[in-house]
């Protein structure tokens, strides 16, 4: 099978107008590097794109995608840590200063944990294994109840971001850095269809609607 051509297509589309839009700005990042202000950990889901969400050219975002958007726990046994291992890049080589775990509505990674949440993962079920990290969450909000939700799959989508946000802070180096001030961590969750975003207040864990800081022209 040849490469696909709709990909070609956007490329050229992207070389006449998003790249000579930002031809300075990608010189620039070419010399310098890269500075980014924030991470956004964001699920994988081809709906989902921060940086089209937040407006964000060209360095402004360190964006981390996978399946549902999930955060594990520190931990140093062997293996391949992709999504630690880009949290370390972002926090101790990059020093952002904001780190945001974004969910989203309608998540099939927080479905399938749903409808399978007491099958085991088989031997090769790279998924099944992955959001068996939405566990504690699901138990969290059995035990604890923040929402008052009628919407299960809602419901577990937040629980989702809460538990990442707490995974995060076993990261000794964010955890440290946010004892300092030097970093904050911020839980969000995206509508697809209306283009809502939501933002959980730290205080009571609660989402909701952010206020659109709209730029003057």
């Amino acid at each position: 099978m040849t490469f696909p051509e709709s990909l070609l297509t956007g490329y050229g589309q992207y070389v006449e107008k998003g790249f000579v839009r930002y031809k300075e700005t990608h010189e620039h990042l070419a010399i310098y590097g890269q500075e980014p202000k924030a991470m956004v950990i964001s699920c994988c889901d081809s709906r989902v794109t921060p940086e089209g969400i937040f407006h964000a050219g060209p360095g402004e975002l360190f964006v981390l995608r996978n399946v549902a958007n999930l955060v594990p726990p520190f931990e140093e046994t062997n293996g391949q840590h992709g999504t630690s291992a880009a949290i370390e890049y972002a926090v101790t080589a990059l020093n952002v200063n904001h780190i945001v775990v974004m969910g989203h509505a309608k998540c099939g990674g927080v479905q399938a944990f749903r409808e399978n949440a007491n099958a085991p993962a088989l031997k090769g079920d790279f998924i099944g294994r992955w959001i068996k990290l939405l566990e504690p969450a699901a138990i969290s909000m059995a035990c604890m109840p923040v929402d008052k939700l009628d919407d299960p799959q809602l419901a577990m989508e937040y629980a989702g971001v809460r538990q990442s946000l707490k995974n995060l802070m076993t990261f000794p180096f964010v955890s440290k850095f946010v004892e300092a001030g030097e970093l904050a961590i911020h839980g969000a969750w995206f509508d697809i269809g209306s283009g809502e975003l939501r933002v959980m207040d730290p205080s009571t864990q609660t989402f909701e609607v952010a206020n659109a800081a709209v730029a003057s022209k």
